[in-house]
């Protein structure tokens, strides 16, 4: 019993950061991309870079995420990366799209299945950027907290990552926050 209250105590601090509370009034809302092809989407992403996070806080490079369909109409997420002492560390989570069927909002939820009900154990994942192929993203959430730049290979076309940037950075965000993820 004691595990699981720890468990959740931990999900409830890693899906409610501090800024989340407050909002932040120089930046316009945060919008997603129009719509996203959720099945397109699956597969391997290889993490480019990413505004700090505690809980990635012991990785130190090869972040990737894979992200495959379950029959329940939900989306298997297993998060990878490299720890300092060489092991690969795994989380396993599962995603859900908030809204149609071509929502890019969804909420990602790595505690255990049975604390599902519970609305704060759900995080936002929203796809606020996105190549017509698919190859490149950016995904965060309304308060901007959160930011991680993904692609399909672990390197990305400088002349299109700098655009992204470019994009991002008209969205709000601080990229100096921004750190890249050694591949």
């Amino acid at each position: 019993m004691k595990s699981r209250l720890i468990a959740a105590a931990l999900c409830f601090c890693s899906l409610t950061p501090l800024g989340a509370l407050a909002s932040d009034s120089a930046a316009a809302p945060l919008t997603p991309i129009a719509a996203l092809d959720v099945p397109r989407y699956m597969g391997t992403w290889y993490e480019i870079a990413r505004f700090p996070a505690w809980f990635q806080k012991k990785c130190t490079g090869e972040s990737r995420a894979e992200y495959t369909p379950l029959t329940d109409g939900q989306v298997q997420v297993i998060n990878r990366c490299r720890l300092e002492n060489g092991t690969m560390n795994e989380a396993v989570g599962t995603a859900r799209q908030v809204g149609g069927a071509d929502s890019p909002k969804l909420e990602v939820r790595f505690a255990p299945a049975w604390l599902s009900f519970l609305p704060f154990v759900w995080g936002n994942y929203w796809v606020i950027d996105l190549d017509d192929a698919y190859q490149l993203v950016a995904v965060s959430e309304p308060t901007r907290e959160y930011l991680w730049v993904l692609s399909r290979t672990k390197q990305v076309d400088q002349k299109a990552y700098d655009a992204l940037l470019e994009r991002l950075a008209r969205k709000g965000f601080d990229l100096t926050k921004l750190q890249l993820t050694r591949q």
